[in-house]
C-alpha cells in the first residue's frame, strides 16, 4: 500500500492541512482534532480503500485505518510537516461540551503510551504466573530484570505522563516531563519514606508546611501539574525579551509549578484520586454482578464512539490508590464477546469473502483490537453485534460476582488471564475468569451461528441473476450491468488485500479487453478521483457502486485516463464515464485488474457476482438480493 498517496486523501478527507488542530492514533484510528468538522468529507473517506470506517465523537474524527495505522500516521505527519499537526489552538474550532473536552484530553494524553502500558502489563501477568506455577523464583536474576523492565512505566509513570501531557496541552513537554520526574525523584521518595517513621521531622517550603505523598505510578497530579505549566508559558513569553525566554520560560515553570504541586496541587489531585477509586469500589461493592453485566455490554458500544478513553484514568488511578483493578477484568468478555460473535459469522456466512474477513477478524479480536470485527463483520451484520455485548454482559457478571481483580494494567483480551494472577497463586477468581470469558465467547459464537441471520443466505445464482418464469415472492433482486468487457475473477482473487479481503464492499474483479469504462447502472455521478481512475456512482435505488480501474494506478497521477463526465452527473446505463490506454498503463508495469464493488453491501441481503468466464459491458454482472 502507498502510505503516502492514502496519507495525502486522507488529509483532503478531513478538510486540508489547515482544519487539523491535533492528530493521535491509537492501535487502528487516526484521532484528528479539527477546526470544522463540516469541513471535513466522511462519506469520500469511507469509500476510500484504505480507509475501513470513519467514526465522529468525543470532539474527534476518527479514521479507522487498521492494524498498519501507525505507517499512515507517520505519513500524514511527513505530508503535513512534524510539529504541525501537534498543535493546539485554543478557542479554535467548534465549541465543544465537558464531556467531549475530557475524552479528547484524556486520549491525546494517553494514546502515545498505550501499546507500551499495554506491553509492560503483559511481562508483568507473565511474571506473576511464572511466579504462581513455581517456573521462576522471585530472588533469581532473571526475575529481577524482567520485573525492572515490567515496572519502570509504571513507576517513573509522572514522567512520561508530563511529556505527553506537555504535549497535549501544547506546551513545553521537557518542562512538564521534569516536573513529573521530581515528583519520583529519589530526594522526594526518601522524604516520604522518611515521614512515615515515627518521631520524623516535619519539612517546610518558605515556611509553609510540605506534605510528602508518593507519587510513584500516580496518575491525577501529573496531569494538573502539566496544565498548569502550559498555562503560564504563554503569558511569560509574552513578558520576557525574545532573548532570554528559552531558558527563563522553563526556569519560571519549574520554580513556580514544583512548590505548588508539593504544597497544594499534589495533595488535592491524590485525595482526588482517592475518592474516585473509592467512589467506585463504592458502586462495585452495591451489586458487582450488575456492574459485570452493565461493563460487559456497554464496553464495545463505547469503544465503537471512542468513549472508553473516559474510563482508562479510571482504571489506572485505581491501580495506583488501590494497587489493583476490578473494571479491567470486566472488559475481557465484551471483547471476547465480539470474537466469538466473529467466530460465528465465519460459521455460518456461505460467502467466501466473509469467511476471510472474520476469520482474521478473530484473531485481532482476541488480542484487544475490536476494530476490524465490529466494523468489517459483526455491526454490518447487526444481530451477531448484538449476541457478542449479550455474550460480554453474561461472562462479565461472572467475573463480577466472583470479583476477579487485575494486579497491572493492558488490554482486554485472552492476555487479560496472566494480569489477574494473584501474588499467592491461582484462585477461585481466575477460574471464574475462565469460565466467563468461555461463555462470553461460547454464547456469542452459538447464537451467532444460529440466528444470526434473518434467514438462511441463498446459494449463488448461475449465469442468470433472476431466473425467468420463476420469480422469489420473497426477494427483491437488482441487476448491475458489467461497466467492461474482460475475463471475470473473484475479488478474493486479486493481489490488493483491501480489496480482496471484501473490507470495501462486495462484487467482482474485471481484467479489461478494452479501455473504455460504462456505466453499470442508472444513477448520478457520486464520486470522481482526480486522477480519474476510479468513480463512484449511486442508483436511484440506493445502491452505491465503485469501479476501481487498475491497482495502485492513482500513482500515474492521471496520466492516460480521460474522464468524460463529471460529480453530480446523471448518467444512463451504457453511458460512457471513463476512457483509459489500455497498452500504455500495461506497458508501464501496473496491474488493470478492475474491481467493482457494491460499497453499502451492508445494506443488502447479498451480493451474487455471475459465474460466466468473461462478461461483457451492459450484460448482466452483480445481483443484489434485498
Amino acid at each position: 500500500m502507498n502510505y503516502e498517496t492514502l496519507a495525502n486523501q486522507i488529509i483532503t478527507g478531513v478538510g486540508g492541512g489547515s482544519n487539523i488542530n491535533s492528530l493521535e492514533h491509537c492501535a487502528t484510528r487516526l484521532r484528528f482534532k479539527l477546526k470544522d468538522q463540516r469541513k471535513a468529507d466522511a462519506a469520500a473517506l469511507k469509500r476510500n480503500p484504505g480507509v475501513i470506517m470513519v467514526v465522529e465523537s468525543g470532539g474527534q474524527f476518527q479514521v479507522v485505518i487498521g492494524n498498519h495505522v501507525s505507517d499512515v500516521y507517520q505519513a500524514v505527519m511527513g505530508a503535513l510537516g512534524l510539529g504541525e499537526i501537534n498543535r493546539v489552538a485554543d478557542g479554535a474550532g467548534t465549541k465543544e461540551n465537558i464531556v467531549a473536552r475530557f475524552i479528547d484530553i484524556i486520549s491525546g494524553i494517553f494514546t502515545p503510551i498505550i501499546g507500551i502500558m499495554a506491553a509492560s502489563g503483559i511481562l508483568k501477568g507473565c511474571l506473576a504466573l511464572g511466579l504462581a506455577c513455581g517456573w521462576i523464583g522471585n530472588a533469581t536474576g532473571t526475575y529481577k530484570i524482567l520485573y525492572a523492565a515490567s515496572d519502570t512505566l509504571f513507576f517513573f509513570f509522572p514522567m512520561v505522563l508530563g511529556y505527553t501531557a506537555g504535549k497535549k496541552f501544547g506546551g513545553n513537554p521537557f518542562v512538564t516531563m521534569v516536573i513529573g520526574g521530581t515528583l519520583v525523584h529519589p530526594t522526594m521518595i526518601a522524604a516520604f519514606e522518611a515521614m512515615r517513621l515515627p518521631g520524623a521531622e516535619t519539612l517546610y517550603f518558605l515556611g509553609l508546611q510540605v506534605t510528602f505523598i508518593n507519587y510513584s505510578s500516580s496518575v491525577i497530579p501529573i496531569i494538573f501539574a502539566a496544565w498548569l505549566s502550559c498555562r503560564l508559558e504563554k503569558p511569560l513569553n509574552a513578558l520576557l525579551h525574545v532573548n532570554i525566554r528559552n531558558f527563563f520560560t522553563p526556569l519560571l515553570c519549574v520554580v513556580i509549578t514544583v512548590p505548588l504541586v508539593f504544597l497544594l496541587v499534589g495533595p488535592a489531585a491524590t485525595w482526588l484520586g482517592q475518592m474516585l477509586a473509592g467512589g467506585y469500589q463504592a458502586v462495585y461493592g452495591l451489586n458487582s454482578a450488575l456492574a459485570g453485566a452493565l461493563a460487559g455490554a456497554l464496553w464495545q458500544v463505547c469503544v465503537m464512539f471512542g468513549l472508553h478513553w473516559g474510563l482508562v484514568p479510571l482504571m489506572i488511578n485505581n491501580f495506583s490508590v488501590l494497587g489493583q483493578d476490578t473494571l479491567l477484568p470486566l472488559l475481557m468478555p465484551a471483547v471476547l464477546g465480539q470474537a466469538g460473535a466473529a467466530l460465528g459469522v465465519m460459521l455460518r456466512t456461505r460467502d467466501t469473502k466473509m469467511k476471510g474477513i472474520a476469520g482474521s477478524a478473530v484473531s485481532a479480536a482476541l488480542v484487544g483490537i475490536t476494530e476490524p470485527a465490529v466494523y468489517g463483520v459483526t455491526l454490518p451484520t447487526r444481530r451477531p453485534f448484538i449476541f457478542g455485548c449479550a455474550g460480554g454482559a453474561l461472562g462479565a457478571a461472572v467475573l463480577g460476582f466472583y470479583h476477579t481483580t487485575a494486579y497491572s494494567f493492558g488490554f482486554p483480551g485472552v492476555f487479560t488471564f496472566t494480569q489477574i494472577i494473584p501474588a499467592t497463586g491461582l484462585d477461585t477468581s481466575v477460574w471464574a475468569a475462565a469460565v466467563g470469558a468461555l461463555l462470553a465467547f461460547g454464547l456469542a459464537a452459538i447464537t451467532t451461528a444460529l440466528f444470526g441471520f434473518k434467514r438462511a443466505e441463498p446459494a449463488p445464482l448461475d449465469n442468470a441473476a433472476v431466473p425467468e418464469g420463476r420469480p422469489d415472492p420473497l426477494l427483491r433482486r437488482s441487476v448491475i450491468a458489467s461497466p467492461l468487457d474482460g475475463v471475470l475473477s473473484p475479488l478474493s482473487d486479486m493481489t490488493d488485500a483491501t480489496f480482496a479481503s471484501g473490507l470495501l464492499g462486495k462484487g467482482i474483479a474485471i481484467v479489461p479487453s478494452s479501455g473504455r469504462v460504462m456505466s453499470p447502472i442508472d444513477g448520478i455521478v457520486t464520486t470522481l478521483f482526480k486522477t480519474h481512475h476510479a468513480i463512484g456512482l449511486t442508483s436511484g435505488e440506493g445502491v452505491e457502486v465503485l469501479i476501481h480501474v487498475g491497482i495502485d494506478t492513482v500513482k500515474l497521477d492521471g496520466r492516460y485516463f480521460t474522464a468524460l463526465v463529471s460529480e453530480g452527473d446523471t448518467v444512463r446505463q451504457g453511458d460512457p464515464l471513463i476512457e483509459f490506454d489500455l497498452p500504455a498503463i500495461l506497458v508501464a508495469g501496473f496491474d488493470i485488474t478492475t474491481p467493482v464493488l457494491i460499497t453499502n453491501s451492508e445494506r443488502f441481503m447479498d451480493v451474487l457476482p455471475m459465474t460466466n468466464e468473461r462478461t461483457v459491458a451492459g450484460q448482466p454482472l452483480l445481483t443484489i438480493l434485498r
